[in-house]
């Protein structure tokens, strides 16, 4: 930890970011500038499959998420997602699985330019696809709340995935 910001129990907290895009495997430089963000300050980032953390006192993760931020749009960095909080305190965890299907119907809203409630049918049809690719549809319950976000039926995606299969 740097001299310039003494810690204390008092004054920790831990931050968990993600930075997109999110190439698995490729991290890219947007990726490395937000970890040498919170290197430079001293802090140890630990790397996760879904998002890195770190934690320290409130003025150095303050200092390097402002530094990140910078950074990481400047290296190309499309959207930063970030929880701040008390250490060990159970903040909600980015791209967790409790969360990974809502994330991925933001992210398919970021993609098509509209939110779900105004996509078309052909546009359905593409985040349906996509969703296929990315998995969502291993997930538990996932045609119904697809189903609920694009106002259709459960039968309708099962339509749009069996004319990808």
């Amino acid at each position: 930890m740097p001299k310039d910001h003494p810690t204390s129990s008092r004054d920790n907290i831990a931050v968990e970011f993600l930075v997109e895009p999110f190439i698995e495997g490729q991290p890219g430089e947007h990726v490395q500038a937000a970890i040498d963000a919170f290197t430079t300050a001293g802090l140890d980032v630990d790397l996760g499959a879904f998002a890195s953390a770190t934690e320290g006192s409130i003025d150095a993760i303050a200092d390097a998420v402002a530094e990140m931020i910078r950074t990481s749009l400047r290296s190309g960095a499309t959207a930063i997602r970030l929880n701040v909080g008390a250490p060990n305190a159970g903040i909600p965890a980015i791209g967790s699985l409790e969360t990974a299907l809502a994330d991925m119907v933001r992210a398919a809203e970021r993609e098509m330019g509209a939110p779900a409630d105004e996509w078309d049918r052909a546009q359905k049809q593409a985040v349906v696809r996509l969703l296929d690719e990315q998995g969502a549809f291993l997930l538990r319950g996932a045609v119904d709340q697809i189903a609920e976000v694009m106002g259709v039926s459960r039968i309708t995606i099962y339509n749009y995935l069996n004319a990808l299969h």
